[in-house]
């Protein structure tokens, strides 16, 4: 039986959901995507490496860190892990990307310790509206607003080709098998004389999915229009609605408030992390608050994953 749809996996494993401080049950922020085998890291708080290893998510495709922010809970992971990853025997570059003073930050790392090692670590600035070019899907840099230079990030995966009509290629007369793959990739293939074309097969094309992480901040109109239609929406859910004073000092924002930008998005679901140690132990009013704005809401646990599916 020959398979017609390809499908990519998209898993989103939460290593660290904690906000400032960590607790016994949240590590400080750090989130890995399994694109296709590519693991991702957005942000790598202290002890991501031990994360990854209970998780058994692997780190040597690692191949890049995009960092939200540089406060401490946010980036004191990378030097451990970038040990770990040495001392495994890797020898291919590794980036990382980030708001301003990355550079520096490398730097200074590379400083860190006795432990020279074995692979090139390149830094790459960001400003919002850069986009990461990828084989298949982007990264764009998008603004957002905390009491330091930061960014959030949105993970578009590029179009995906329209559904293949069988019934319809059968009635052309065109036989299971190679000629199939090759209208699917777009080639025009001869039949009994006949020239058929893919979009005689082939529906639209199809949009890919949409990952969005916010990093630490207040909802701002940035990261709401990044949003618009996106499958996963992982924002600051740092506080209850009790401390909103305290969010909008700080800025952060409060489980209600992210599910409102949910909700005004248009988004799949909604998942809320960097918890406020206040809720470590029960984290079940910033549910409350959220899903009485946007149903589709859930709060991430340390070592939870989510699989991104295709929508329709």
């Amino acid at each position: 039986m020959l398979l017609l749809m390809i499908f990519i996996m998209l898993r989103v494993v939460f290593l660290g959901t904690g906000g400032a401080l960590p607790t016994v049950n949240r590590n400080p922020s750090s989130i890995l995507v399994n694109r296709d085998g590519e693991l991702l890291l957005f942000d790598c708080g202290e002890g991501t490496q031990q994360q990854m290893m209970r998780a058994r998510t692997g780190m040597m495709s690692l191949s890049s860190i995009f960092i939200s922010h540089f406060h401490a809970d946010h980036v004191l992971g990378i030097p451990g892990l970038l040990q770990t990853l040495s001392f495994h025997g890797r020898d291919t570059p590794l980036t990382i990307y980030g708001p301003v003073w990355v550079e520096q930050f490398v730097k200074l790392v590379s400083l860190l310790g006795y432990c020279r090692l074995n692979f090139e670590v390149k830094a790459v600035p960001l400003e919002a509206g850069d986009v990461v070019q990828r084989e298949g899907y982007v990264v764009n840099a998008i603004a957002s607003e905390h009491s330091v230079p930061s960014l959030a990030y949105a993970l578009v995966e590029n179009e995906r080709p329209g559904k293949f009509d069988r019934r319809r290629a059968e009635e052309m007369g065109v036989p299971v098998g190679p000629l199939y793959s090759r209208l699917q990739k777009g080639e025009s293939v001869e039949v009994n004389g006949r020239i058929i074309h893919p979009n005689e097969v082939i529906g639209p094309s199809r949009r890919g999915r949409k990952l969005i992480y916010t990093g630490d901040t207040r909802p701002c109109e940035a990261i709401l229009e990044a949003s618009k239609n996106a499958d996963v929406l992982i924002h600051d859910g740092t506080l209850a609605q009790e401390k909103a004073d305290w969010a909008r000092e700080s800025l952060h924002s409060t489980a209600n408030e992210a599910a409102d930008v949910a909700k005004k998005a248009g988004v799949k679901r909604l998942i809320l992390t960097h918890i406020s140690s206040r809720y470590t132990d029960d984290s079940s009013v910033l549910l409350e608050e959220a899903k009485e704005v946007f149903e589709k809401t859930c709060v991430a646990d340390d070592l939870m994953e989510f699989e991104v599916l295709y929508g329709e």
